[in-house]
């Protein structure tokens, strides 16, 4: 399918977040985290582009998440509406939970969910996110969740979601998956990175059928000054120039 490209026509800004997030859905799709055409991976454009008003780009819906390119995504606002010419759909349920959390958290730039076997795994046991390895450290400095009340489309959801995330920047939404809230693109991805290995871990420890050792807690409750020495905050953008020269290397067309 031909889709002609939007190089020209948006800011050079706007085209450079388009790139990021179509090298983040490949990204996604080359780690085995997507579900066919469903769930999603929203990024804010700066308000330098769009004047202050609440406007993101999302998956033209029915692509796979390996076909996305910067000139498919579509522009919406916080309504699902699209705002400029395309010819693939939205999905305007799908983009509930999205809008909430952007709503709720205005310095997201990015949110990315996912129905991952391993994800949808921890999500559905009582105990959710174990204390059992140095990945889950990471995600339980920062962890929500979120009951399950079904398919994620009533807008009367929406401040449930808000109030249960709070400052979190990893939500496990309950018997359905998981989210992250990354600053940029980067930040969000490699949140799912960790919290995806925190959860393939945690089930194939408990598939082992031995007694677990869980971390001291004395661990956990100092991880916030351990991630600010360890990476000072910058450990998705050390990562993300390598993720895309790997994107690079698998097809380069995400960028047309």
């Amino acid at each position: 399918m031909h889709i002609p490209s939007l190089k020209e026509v948006v800011s050079a800004e706007e085209w450079a977040l388009r790139c990021d997030l179509a090298a983040c859905y490949r990204l996604v799709a080359a780690y085995g985290w997507s579900d066919l055409v469903f769930t999603h991976i929203s990024a804010k454009l700066p308000d330098s582009v769009t004047g202050g008003e609440h406007q993101f780009l999302i998956n033209p819906y029915g692509l796979m998440f390996d076909e996305i390119t910067a000139s498919s995504l579509v522009k919406v606002d916080m309504a699902c509406n699209k705002l400029h010419d395309s010819p693939f759909p939205v999905n305007p349920a799908g983009f509930v939970i999205h809008s909430a959390v952007h709503e709720a958290r205005p310095e997201a730039g990015c949110v990315l969910h996912t129905h991952t076997r391993a994800g949808v795994g921890v999500s559905a046991q009582k105990a959710g996110i174990l204390p059992i390895s140095q990945q889950s450290t990471f995600v339980l400095a920062s962890l929500a969740y979120h009951d399950y009340e079904g398919v994620a489309f009533r807008p009367e959801e929406k401040p449930r979601l808000q109030a249960d995330l709070g400052t979190a920047n990893y939500l496990v939404l309950r018997n359905h998956g998981l989210l992250t809230v990354g600053r940029t693109i980067a930040d969000a991805f490699l949140a799912m990175y960790t919290f995806e290995n925190t959860c393939r871990i945690q089930i194939d420890a408990l598939a082992g059928g031995s007694e677990l050792t869980q971390v001291d807690p004395r661990i956990l409750a100092g991880m916030a000054d351990v991630m600010r020495i360890a990476t000072a905050g910058q450990g998705a953008q050390l990562a993300w120039p390598a993720l895309l020269r790997k994107v690079e290397k698998l097809d380069p067309s995400y960028k047309t």
